[in-house]
């Protein structure tokens, strides 16, 4: 058994904080790096949604039980393609027997923050070094480096890495809202012909929409006042929910498919979004990055017992993520290509495959564990 192997995480936010709390678990000593401070850390307004894939990283951490309170459970999904008013519901039972009461969990980035930086607080192998970096000395030189500070990656661009990236005409726009007629126990995915359209529940009538639509229009929506933004959001959603509060300030962001070229270079590894980044169609963003931490926690526990070469962690990291990596970005851009538009032709598709959808509960199941448990069907990477 290895002892004493020292890694760096640069970024501590949900995927840094997660990569961080896993190596740790495995027996290593971590030195956690971010150049903002706790505040900053905990001060974004966004939701993130959670597969099992994430509860079962969670579970395998102990970190399931602490943040199951800042979770939410939806218990039904509905898939409405709004050209052709057509709908589809999944619910648990979808997911085959044995699944919990949840097709899956929404929660605030606040409350969630607040628990991984107060794990890595306690935790006696995290040393953090929050909004300052270590002087020199002060840290041993890591066996592993991860890169886990973002899309800009500052890390990435040292390593001279580059990335692919696909520009998508649309951005997306964030919100949370009061809706009146919203069950507080179900979710919505909108298909229309400017982009997707999510509606998150966050318990009782509190609500966070993620709406894509072209650029232009995200950021006319970002300037309205609260009145004329309700109006808005009224005519973009079913008639059966009315929003009736403004509780945040919308914020329009860019969307793109990325991936960099390459994972990891000597001893540094790209994890989270600084390695890549899909459309938010699916929630399959964050999930897709906490697989990324899953494959490492394994690979870390491997070489500390002394079964894996530390020097041979990055390639065997590469091996395992490509295929999770490819399969999700291709399914979510095929998703969104394939509903935001009206061409005659892929309505008729989108038709066929939304019967197919109702009238099937093995094609359901099928869907469904996809985008629950990834193209890897549980493991997180690819087959050994």
């Amino acid at each position: 058994m290895r002892s004493s192997l020292q890694a760096r995480v640069n970024g501590a936010g949900p995927t840094g904080a997660l990569a961080a709390l896993a190596l740790a678990d495995a027996g290593w000593r971590v030195t956690v790096h971010d150049p903002l401070g706790r505040d900053q850390l905990l001060g974004r307004s966004r939701a993130y949604a959670f597969t099992y894939s994430s509860r079962r990283l969670l579970q395998s951490l102990d970190l399931w039980k602490p943040l199951e309170p800042v979770m939410v459970p939806f218990r039904r999904l509905e898939l409405q393609d709004q050209a052709l008013d057509r709908s589809v519901s999944f619910a648990a039972a979808d997911l085959g027997a044995g699944a919990a009461a949840a097709v899956g969990w929404i929660a605030l980035h606040t409350p969630l923050m607040e628990v991984l930086l107060e794990r890595l607080a306690a935790c006696p192998d995290v040393r953090l070094w929050l909004g300052s970096s270590p002087a020199a000395g002060e840290e041993v030189a890591p066996d592993l480096v991860i890169a886990a500070d973002g899309p800009g990656s500052p890390s990435r661009r040292a390593l001279g890495i580059g990335q692919w990236s696909l520009p998508y005409r649309q951005a997306c726009l964030t919100a949370q809202v009061e809706l009146r007629g919203a069950a507080s126990d179900h979710a919505w995915e909108l298909l229309r012909p400017e982009g997707p359209f999510a509606v998150l529940p966050l318990g009782g009538r509190r609500f966070q929409v993620v709406w894509s639509a072209p650029a232009a229009r995200c950021r006319q929506l970002e300037q309205l006042s609260p009145v004329a933004f309700l109006d808005a959001l009224a005519a973009a959603l079913p008639d059966e929910l009315q929003p009736e509060a403004l509780l945040d300030q919308p914020r329009a962001f860019p969307v793109a498919l990325q991936l960099a070229p390459r994972l990891q270079r000597r001893s540094h590894l790209l994890v989270g979004e600084s390695a890549h980044r899909c459309h938010p169609v699916g929630g399959q963003g964050l999930n897709l990055c906490w697989r990324d931490v899953e494959v490492l926690h394994r690979l870390a526990r491997r070489a500390r017992g002394g079964t894996l070469a530390v020097a041979r962690i990055g390639g065997a990291y590469g091996r395992r993520r490509w295929f999770d990596l490819l399969a999700t970005l291709l399914v979510t851009d095929l998703l969104v290509r394939l509903f935001s538009n009206r061409n005659p032709l892929l309505l008729l598709v989108r038709r066929g495959s939304l019967a197919l959808l109702a009238g099937m509960p093995f094609a359901r199941r099928q869907l469904l564990g996809l985008m629950t448990h990834g193209p890897c069907g549980g493991r997180g990477a690819a087959p050994e």
